[in-house]
């Protein structure tokens, strides 16, 4: 817990009041990790103005789809990736398609990955890419022999620009292949991106059984199950998830998420606490 602090700072009354948010929303974003408040002499929170600019952004990316788990793992990138004692109020964050950008000056990057966003946007070059999709697809279907890990490269190779074509291809994969783990895996995200969330699931589930001691597979069926509300069944896949892979620390984070809304505070606070010393670690 964070040590008692004199500085006035803003309650948890005004913080919901400025941003238009519930007070048991910011309290649920603090408990996150979201942000870390000041504590007051009687242990109530006190926001900074930086905590202000945090939680606006989390807002502001939340209300664009963006996932929290997404949000928060930007955010925190994002604190590390300042120089110390830079205030994020001198930066702007905001989500460009699936993507979060942060602006500073005249720059930009993703916190995500720490990559610059360069002048030269590969957004653009698969836009370019997307209309010769359909004939690299007919050669490819023109071509006698290709293999199941022929179709994967091709499906890998066709993401950015045409991930309806990639759908095919990874399809095309699995008749040949029906237990590639890779490929149902990599046919999930994209059906899980455009929204087919329980064709994703199918996917998920058939590349988790491919392949047991596969932590993201594991992963994306518990993040799949959450989001059809299938919370039990979620909390399976994310401890096969962390079974296989325990330093997976978004599990973790998602699994005291789950405990929380089924009862279970023990647990949540279990699972909080190893995310917690996993980021810190």
């Amino acid at each position: 817990m964070t040590p008692a602090s004199k500085l006035p700072g803003y309650s948890t009354g005004e913080v919901a009041r400025m941003l238009g948010l519930s007070e048991s929303r910011v309290r649920s974003w603090v408990s996150s990790g979201f942000v870390d408040p000041r504590r007051g002499p009687k242990g109530e929170m006190s926001f900074s103005f930086q905590d202000l600019v945090v939680l606006k952004a989390a807002k502001g990316l939340s209300e664009a789809e963006i996932s929290p788990r997404r949000v928060r793992r930007a955010l925190e990138a994002l604190r590390e990736e300042l120089p110390a004692g830079r205030s994020l109020a001198t930066v702007k964050i905001g989500a460009e398609g699936e993507h979060i950008v942060v602006r500073e000056g005249g720059e930009a990057w993703e916190p995500e990955s720490g990559q610059r966003v360069l002048d030269f946007d590969v957004a653009e070059l698969a836009e370019q890419a997307a209309p010769l999709a359909p004939a690299t697809m007919a050669r490819a279907g023109a071509i006698e022999g290709m293999s199941a890990d022929d179709w994967f490269e091709l499906g890998c190779d066709l993401e950015a620009a045409a991930p309806d074509e990639a759908m095919a291809a990874y399809r095309k994969v699995l008749t040949l292949d029906p237990e590639h783990a890779d490929a149902n895996l990599n046919l999930g995200r994209l059906l899980h991106e455009a929204g087919e969330v329980r064709q994703a699931m199918r996917h998920y589930r058939a590349a988790s059984e491919a392949n047991p001691a596969d932590a993201t597979a594991a992963f994306n069926l518990g993040v799949a199950l959450q989001d059809l509300g299938r919370q039990v069944e979620a909390v399976e896949a994310y401890t096969r998830a962390v079974a296989s892979d325990p330093a997976y620390a978004d599990a973790y984070f998602n699994l005291a998420d789950l405990y929380e809304q089924l009862g279970k505070e023990a647990m949540a606070i279990q699972n909080l606490k190893i995310y917690r010393a996993l980021m810190r670690g």
